[in-house]
């Protein structure tokens, strides 16, 4: 399987490359700059802009997946980052007959809010993830406004740990607390052959 991830040089995203280069999966990973990503053997670097039109079709093979991990390091700044590149991603999808998307959201957005802890929703959400939360309700309703078959992915509270191979989709009306970012970006990569969520925004947390 052929796949680009967008925001590689993140943490998550950082992650999904090394997996999914494990799995055995052609992978391109697309960077705001190069000399931030330490190489990974087999994968492709490529450096652009996700703002940029061409800078995104061009790192998007013709019928491969893309798994969006894109975030702000501002989270607490009002931003348009994440649903602007969406739409790149989304049209460039269409143009390239890629399929399928799977994006990063998080627990907090539209019905999952629900979901969250009470410190998370109370504590966090008002204050040092206002502008990410707005910003990823926007990219929520682009990717489901668009043509391309879509997996949305909402976690919890990351934690940078070990993999414990132990995470689950959590049913509405549960609560979700915590995921290492190990395990979500296995369950990330699990999307791209699982359709069981398929056309849906699932949260995921360790179990």
């Amino acid at each position: 399987m052929q796949v680009t991830v967008f925001g590689a040089a993140g943490k998550t995203g950082r992650l999904v490359v090394e997996q999914a280069a494990a799995r055995g999966y052609s992978v391109t990973a697309f960077v705001h700059s190069a000399k931030d990503f330490a190489p990974v053997s087999n994968v492709e670097v490529v450096e652009g802009d996700v703002n940029n039109f061409r800078s995104v079709v061009a790192a998007i093979a013709e019928g491969c997946a893309v798994i969006d991990c894109i975030g702000g390091s501002t989270p607490y700044k009002q931003t348009g980052l994440e649903q602007k590149a969406a739409e790149n991603i989304l049209q460039s999808m269409e143009q390239k007959q890629a399929t399928p998307l799977v994006v990063i959201s998080a627990v907090g957005v539209a019905e999952s809010k629900e979901q969250a802890t009470f410190a998370y929703e109370h504590l966090l959400m008002p204050t040092f993830l206002r502008g990410a939360m707005k910003d990823k309700t926007e990219m929520e309703q682009e990717v489901k406004s668009g043509a391309v078959a879509f997996t949305i992915v909402r976690p919890p509270a990351l934690k940078d740990a070990d993999a414990t191979g132990k995470y689950a989709a959590v049913p509405q009306g549960e609560t979700a607390e915590s995921i290492t970012r190990a395990d979500l970006a296995s369950f990330l990569l699990d999307q791209l052959t699982d359709a069981s969520h398929r056309g849906t925004a699932v949260t995921v947390a360790n179990v």
